[in-house]
């Protein structure tokens, strides 16, 4: 199910702390970055914190700028982007300034939380998730209820190693301050445990006074039927890579990219690429890649179409293709119609020999986009 482009935002010190244990909140950033968070508030539909950075830190959680925030009432937008929290008790302070600063407020909690969240005459909607907090069924409905399509998440630690120990964060924007904190007692950024995410990639690194903020973006591909952040901007490539098909009006256009686990691109390829008329996209992709290559047992081909189950023009089709070559996972943007071959079924020809197929359905028009020649 679709959901918002999730980023983290925090700033640590050098040996990786958020705060120190004094009774005043540690300022790490400068009042240059301060305007940079008050600019990227502005840019998103929401901000979500968790119960326990308004009890340490009262945040008010507001866009500051009175011009970015008529620029925002201009566009059709309220004036400030809508504020989460997230409570599994719904043990939560009505007195904090988050309740009684901004616009609209949300609460997610469990059935359990509800009812004491609700007790407490809280200025904001309430919304229980069942038994236990479901990051997924948050974010779906985030996009799907509310119509949230960018979320800012401003911490703490502990939420931001849940989303990325879950490979839902999309992007990490990370400000590094020059100082240390030393204090084995002090709240970290991230916690122990396994993460989905793998290595991430930097994306932009930018000194902001004595600070500096890095940007990085999840590369690792989901697992089984789940996916992740970065299974998003693989299939976005996917989709990208349609775009450069020569075009044929008895043929598709579709991209495709091979990664393997660790966020490793393998390959990549797309349909009638070198000026091979019948070659399709996943087979360009797999042929440029070592058959003996171990990391294939472990990869992931992302697809902008459903990779083919029949053809005439090659012995094997692609869904073969690529269970020939040990892939046991598969990403696309839409099902092949019946435009060229009737009764198409590649996602069967691959769940039947055991591999894992996903449908990111939020991409689909824009693989559909290279092909509207021939769908008419």
């Amino acid at each position: 199910m679709p959901h918002p482009y999730v980023l983290l935002s925090a700033a640590v010190s050098l040996d990786g702390y958020l705060d120190d244990t004094g009774p005043e909140r540690l300022l790490l950033s400068s009042p240059a970055d301060f305007d940079r968070v008050d600019e990227v508030r502005a840019s998103v539909d929401a901000i979500l914190v968790g119960a326990g950075t308004i009890r340490a830190d009262n945040p008010r959680l507001l866009v500051n700028s009175a011009s970015r925030r008529a620029a925002r009432v201009a566009a059709g937008r309220p004036e400030y982007p809508l504020k989460i929290t997230v409570s599994g008790s719904g043990d939560l302070d009505p007195a904090a300034r988050f309740w009684h600063t901004g616009g609209e407020k949300l609460v997610f909690t469990t059935e359990k939380g509800a009812e004491r969240a609700r007790a407490l005459g809280l200025a904001a909607d309430v919304v229980p998730l069942g038994a236990e907090l479901d990051w997924r069924l948050l974010l779906e409905h985030l996009h799907d209820v509310r119509g949230v399509r960018r979320l800012m998440v401003e911490g703490g630690g502990r939420i931001h190693t849940q989303l990325l120990r879950q490979g839902l964060a999309d992007e990490v924007q990370l400000v590094l301050a020059p100082l240390f904190v030393g204090d084995p007692e002090a709240p970290r950024l991230f916690g122990p445990g396994p993460y989905q995410g793998g290595r991430l990639r930097l994306v932009e690194t930018r000194p902001i006074g004595d600070v500096v903020l890095m940007r990085y973006e999840p590369t690792a591909p989901g697992t089984g039927r789940l996916p992740s952040a970065a299974d998003r901007h693989w299939l976005a490539l996917a989709c990208e890579l349609a775009d450069r098909c020569p075009p044929s009006a008895t043929a598709f256009s579709v991209g495709a990219v091979v990664v393997a686990a660790d966020g490793t691109e393998l390959a990549r390829g797309y349909s009638r690429e070198g000026g091979d008329p019948v070659v399709h996209a996943e087979e360009a992709a797999l042929a440029k890649i070592d058959a003996g290559d171990s990391r294939l047992g472990s990869a992931t081909v992302y697809s902008s179409l459903e990779p083919c189950a029949r053809r005439g023009s090659r012995p094997l089709p692609c869904a073969r293709l690529i269970l020939s070559a040990g892939v046991r996972r598969v990403v696309t943007a839409w099902r092949e119609p019946d435009t060229f071959v009737s009764g198409a079924d590649g996602s069967g020809v691959l769940a039947g020999e055991g591999a894992d197929v996903v449908v990111l359905p939020e991409y689909q028009e824009r693989a559909k986009a290279p092909n509207r020649h021939v769908l008419g």
